[in-house]
């Protein structure tokens, strides 16, 4: 996956968007994905795991595993504000 140069992840980009388009934006969305050598992690918010499925398939796109986020931390977790 980090070989993708820039035209090739554009293409897998604008796929992604269109069947989101398709199969509607207030049940799927789309936060950002991270490139590693071999792998690719994408944030995801849906209505349930059966839209992951469907949008990796429509989309020609391997999915290994689905994992539900529970809480999230930053350094502005640390703060009391």
């Amino acid at each position: 996956a980090g070989s993708l140069d820039h035209r090739q992840l554009q293409g897998i980009s604008k796929t992604s968007c269109d069947v989101i388009d398709a199969m509607g934006k207030e049940n799927i969305q789309w936060i950002e994905s991270y490139i590693t050598e071999d792998k690719v992690f994408c944030k995801y918010l849906a209505i349930n795991e059966d839209l992951l499925r469907e949008h990796a398939e429509r989309g020609g796109f391997p999915i290994n595993k689905i994992t539900q986020i529970q809480n999230r931390i930053s350094p502005r977790t640390a703060s009391d504000d």
